[in-house]
């Protein structure tokens, strides 16, 4: 299929080489295509571009008015690719993130200083949602999501996966025992989540659905509860992790946990109907090989 830049660029030709035989030379394709673009310009227009003789051909008035805006025209095109090419090699632009409180804290934040050296020309906006939300909405190019990912309009990139623990502090442990049973949980204190409810439906033994003792919409809000000795909670790994490490934390029963689950996925997700742009592939990639989940 014949574009119409197609038919510009052998008018162009034509005019710089100043005849149709050599503009065929220049752009090695037969005099006849040549004549055959020009003519259907001049039919489309309405007008004579080109005055004709045996000796030579030359623009008329009205052909020397549209060569000029075409030429400058082309020119823009030619600056707006090999600018869009820049941008492939070199991404820039705004970058709208989304992800839940603890995930933008433990995993986003620690990785924002090298990535922007990374990528100059990128400008990060950070929101935090503690839900599912509607991306464009919420104006966001893409989102880090934990667990099952339900909606089919959304293109999703696995990151990895975070196991879940049952967690609960020192201090907590030594007031109240340990639990040696998925039993015993009914007598301690559990914390967990307002909202969404299928968050309180832990992973241990057959499935446990918990009613709080004390609840809260934020992962970050339970953990610092948590450390605060105030229950067991059951929390990713990416989180509590260094909480673990240094002892701030005890995990409960580990063995009776269930792994993998679907509340263990991470995924980075973006609208399926819409080009994967230059920039959220470089996050999405920069982020995947350095994201401390498990």
């Amino acid at each position: 299929m014949i574009s119409r830049s197609d038919d510009l660029e052998l008018l162009l030709t034509v005019v710089d080489c100043g005849g149709f035989s050599s503009a065929a030379n220049q752009l090695d394709v037969a005099v006849a295509k040549v004549s055959r673009g020009i003519q259907r310009l001049e039919k489309q227009l309405g007008v004579a571009l080109l005055q004709r003789t045996t000796r030579r051909v030359s623009l008329t008035e009205e052909g020397e008015s549209f060569v000029r805006e075409i030429r400058q025209g082309l020119q823009q095109l030619e600056a707006a690719e090999e600018q869009l090419r820049l941008w492939m090699d070199k991404p820039v632009g705004r970058l709208r993130v989304d992800a839940a409180t603890p995930f933008m804290l433990h995993q986003l934040v620690p990785l924002i200083d090298e990535f922007q050296k990374a990528y100059p020309g990128i400008r990060l906006e950070l929101s935090t949602n503690e839900g599912i939300i509607d991306l464009l909405e919420k104006r966001t190019d893409v989102a880090i999501r934990i667990g099952k990912l339900e909606d089919s309009t959304l293109h999703a990139t696995q990151l990895g996966s975070s196991r879940l623990h049952l967690v609960a502090s020192t201090d907590y442990l030594k007031r109240n025992g340990t639990p040696q049973s998925v039993e015993d949980l009914a007598q301690h204190r559990l914390l967990g989540f307002i909202q969404p409810s299928r968050l309180n439906l832990w992973p241990v033994g057959e499935g446990l659905e918990i009613k709080p003792d004390l609840a809260s919409s934020s992962g970050e809000v339970l953990r610092q509860v948590c450390l605060a000795g105030e229950g067991i909670c059951c929390l990713s790994s990416f989180m509590v992790k260094q909480d673990l490490i240094v002892g701030r934390l005890k995990v409960v029963l580990p063995d009776h946990v269930q792994s993998p689950h679907p509340r263990e996925q991470v995924q980075a997700v973006y609208y399926r109907n819409s080009a994967l742009s230059a920039r959220i592939h470089a996050f999405v990639e920069f982020v995947r090989s350095r994201l401390t989940l498990d």
